[in-house]
């Protein structure tokens, strides 16, 4: 394939970032604000790039599904790639006529191939308008219904199906395929919820306050992260889900606090804010690079209360020493399947087998923070996926492990309404926000090894 870029084009920005997620397992995420740069997409079609990019990614078996009566004979990938966002445009976006979609994509195959392959692509496309896609109906399994209709693994299903039964499974395998909502947390050690909706309005940005987290506003329009506001660190971007563990901490002024599995910092200037930047607060990385990603948001929000250290959570407590801490966050390194609709690549590339190394990292982690706890103090651990096994599988046998901790009550936000008994698993179609879960425990005894 030549790699003939069209500058200011969406669609030829699209199938490059589709086409390295593809052919280079790159981050679609990453690939995003990098392409938008290199390509100059105009302010007016960033908009239009990330919906034609994330959902050529988030209905992908779907599309091969509709496309594999029409594919005759062998065909190149890039050129499989190339129909996919073609064919989202065509079934689900109402707003851009088929002929144009068509006549782009005989474009780009030219640039990017040759005629032969124009053709190709051009007749595939002609035919799906003529014809239309095929039902899932026709699908007797109800597991591989599923997974082709939302377009994930059928592994996947099957072990929510297991979990969680199919009905809950298939809703939440539909809402990871919908639009993230846009949200953001008000530094309010600087202003007011009602003073930075006034901010981000003069700047032309919609915001309304979120219904379940106070500090919490959902952005409607625009972009907050280019905005003054957030420029000076009046807001953060962050989901309404990973707000949770500041809550559950429970944390006060003037305590030691150790977020263990601290980057990109969101959690850890949160858990600042609640602290009200007075006390300490350790936030630890294994990543230099990533460990700067703290400092800046630190420095950005103006966070002094911040040490951050380049460091492996497993090894801490030689770090630091035992009973050393009032709090602790472990958010830990988890498979992320709360996090698909923002990152719908996850869906493609996660294994079952990930599953077990996961937890063994995660039970590592939550004893060493057993060890750094001070008695009566309270550790969360927390995690951006909805999976049982990484999730109160690993709570459940970290109670067995250590018998000086016991699970309590995470105190979350009134307005959400949950009721739980120690572990709190919120999923992607209960707020519209990520998937998430939160265990709480508190330190009733010292440490036998201390």
């Amino acid at each position: 394939m030549k790699n003939k870029k069209l500058q200011g084009n969406v669609r030829d920005a699209a199938f490059s970032i589709l086409w390295a997620v593809e052919n280079k397992q790159a981050y679609s995420n990453l690939l995003l604000h990098q392409t938008i740069e290199s390509y100059g997409i105009a302010a007016k079609n960033r908009g239009l790039l990330t919906e034609i990019t994330y959902g050529t990614l988030q209905h992908q078996m779907t599309l091969d599904y509709y496309l594999e009566p029409y594919l005759k004979g062998k065909i190149e990938p890039w050129v499989k790639t190339l129909l996919r966002l073609s064919l989202y445009q065509i079934v689900y976006l109402d707003r851009i006529p088929a002929h144009a979609v068509v006549h782009e994509a005989v474009e780009i195959a030219k640039r990017r191939g040759h005629g032969g392959v124009a053709s190709v692509v051009n007749g595939v496309l002609r035919s799906v308008q003529r014809n239309g896609v095929r039902s899932f109906n026709t699908i007797s399994d109800p597991y591989e219904k599923i997974s082709i209709e939302t377009s994930h693994p059928i592994w996947m299903i099957r072990r929510w199906a297991e979990q969680f039964g199919l009905e809950k499974t298939r809703e939440m395998a539909l809402e990871n395929n919908k639009t993230p909502l846009q949200t953001v947390r008000v530094n309010t050690t600087r202003a007011t919820v009602e003073e930075v909706i006034e901010m981000l309005e003069s700047e032309e940005l919609e915001a309304v306050p979120s219904k379940f987290i106070p500090e919490c506003l959902i952005v409607t329009n625009g972009q907050p992260a280019r905005t003054a506001t957030f420029e000076k660190g009046f807001i953060t971007i962050q989901d309404e889900s990973s707000m949770l563990p500041a809550y559950a901490l429970q944390v006060e002024p003037d305590m030691t606090v150790l977020d263990m599995c601290a980057a990109p910092g969101g959690k850890t200037t949160h858990i600042a804010e609640k602290m009200n930047n007075s006390g300490t607060l350790y936030a630890l990385d294994l990543h230099a690079h990533k460990v700067k990603l703290i400092d800046e948001t630190a420095k950005r929000l103006g966070h002094k209360v911040i040490e951050t250290e380049v460091g492996d959570g497993k090894k801490s407590v030689e770090r630091f020493g035992e009973e050393k801490f009032d709090r602790i966050l472990v958010d830990a390194p988890c498979s992320g399947l709360g996090v698909i609709k923002r990152k719908p690549d996850i869906k493609y590339t996660k294994k079952e087998e990930d599953f077990a190394r996961l937890q063994k990292i995660q039970l590592e982690l939550l004893d060493q923070a057993a060890r750094l706890l001070k008695e009566g103090g309270i550790l969360v651990y927390s995690t951006c996926t909805v999976d049982a096994m990484e999730n109160r599988g690993t709570a459940e046998q970290f109670l067995k492990e250590h018998p000086e901790m016991e699970k309590i009550q995470a105190a979350l936000p009134a307005a959400m309404g949950i009721k739980h008994t120690g572990f709190v698993q919120v999923f992607p179609q209960d707020y519209g926000s990520d998937g998430f879960f939160i265990a709480a425990f508190q330190k009733t005894q010292k440490t036998a090894t201390a």
